[in-house]
């Protein structure tokens, strides 16, 4: 499907929520238009550097597993399990408990030991609409699509509807869709507390704010930085966590702040900024969120997730 094709979603105010219309997104299968179907899968035998170092290379968020004989769907890793893996959550206890604190024996342990095995996922069969509503459904960012014998035959983000809106959405505005009780951290925060900031509150991305400045209005927050789970992901997957280390200790690496892996130069959108401009920029820079920031003061947050409803209503 290409981008004219989404003209045929309508939406105006005296309208209500874009509508899907029937003969472009209910289509039996129609999934697979727009579909990625060069899917990178792993084995689930393969490490959990192995996996990051992956994810990073392609931009990836997830990978899918599959048997390497079979092609078969056998579980999901995704940039949120490796974030629990290193101090987010529960799975922090394989590094901890079964590895004694030694980071490099730990991220060489099989990705199996983190991977999700219960996939959400549809078929060759489902359609777009289908998509749309088993992500809001599940809260899942990505679906895998499999054929009638289970094995991968692609993969559907969140993404790949951010690109088909470019352009489209030129009514609607950041202010009427942007999440406005942002989770922000501070350029102090180790690496392992923006972690469990993640995971406990499946977030991808944190603004990092601080830097005293004097302003007539205090209680506002002056961004200075952006951290993603992409951003900790290439701390290990680019091999930064192992060239600045001293010791093998987690401990030493996950103490790292924030500061030596976030985003400094953010892109940002303005709360009157159109929806039809926020799928642009995210797709001109590769980026799943952006931060609302109005006369300096960070205001809310828009990302794809937000998109994704704003579809639907």
């Amino acid at each position: 499907m290409r981008k004219k094709d989404t003209i045929n979603l309508v939406k105006s105010r005296d309208r209500g929520p874009i509508e899907f219309e029937s003969r472009n997104f209910d289509h039996e299968g129609d999934v697979m238009t727009i579909a990625g179907k060069d899917v990178i899968s792993i084995p689930q035998t393969a490490t959990i550097k192995e996996a990051a170092e992956i994810m990073v290379k392609n931009k990836f968020r997830r990978l899918p597993i599959t048997n390497p004989g079979t092609g078969k769907l056998q579980g999901i890793v995704t940039a949120m399990d490796i974030l629990d893996f290193l101090g987010g959550g529960d799975k922090f206890k394989i590094l901890d408990n079964k590895y004694d604190d030694n980071f490099l024996a730990a991220v060489n342990e099989p990705v199996k030991s983190i991977m999700t095995r219960d996939v959400i996922h549809i078929t060759t069969r489902d359609s777009i609409s289908d998509a749309v509503t088993m992500m809001l459904e599940n809260s899942v960012g990505a679906l895998p699509v499999v054929d009638d014998e289970g094995r991968i035959a692609g993969i559907v983000s969140e993404r790949d509807f951010v690109l088909l809106m470019a352009g489209v959405f030129i009514d609607e505005v950041t202010e009427d869709h942007m999440t406005v009780d942002v989770i922000t951290t501070t350029p102090g925060t180790p690496i392992e507390g923006a972690s469990k900031i993640m995971v406990r509150n499946r977030l991808r991305r944190i603004p990092v704010v601080g830097e005293e400045r004097r302003t007539p209005h205090p209680e506002d927050e002056k961004l200075v930085g952006i951290v993603t789970s992409t951003d900790i992901l290439e701390f290990l997957g680019r091999n930064q966590a192992f060239n600045s280390m001293k010791t093998n200790s987690a401990e030493e690496v996950l103490a790292t702040p924030v500061t030596e892996i976030m985003e400094r130069e953010v892109c940002t959108v303005t709360s009157s900024t159109t929806l039809g401009e926020v799928c642009e920029i995210m797709e001109k820079h590769g980026i799943g969120g952006l931060p609302v920031v109005d006369y300096g003061n960070l205001r809310g947050i828009i990302t794809e997730s937000d998109l994704l409803r704003a579809i639907t209503g």
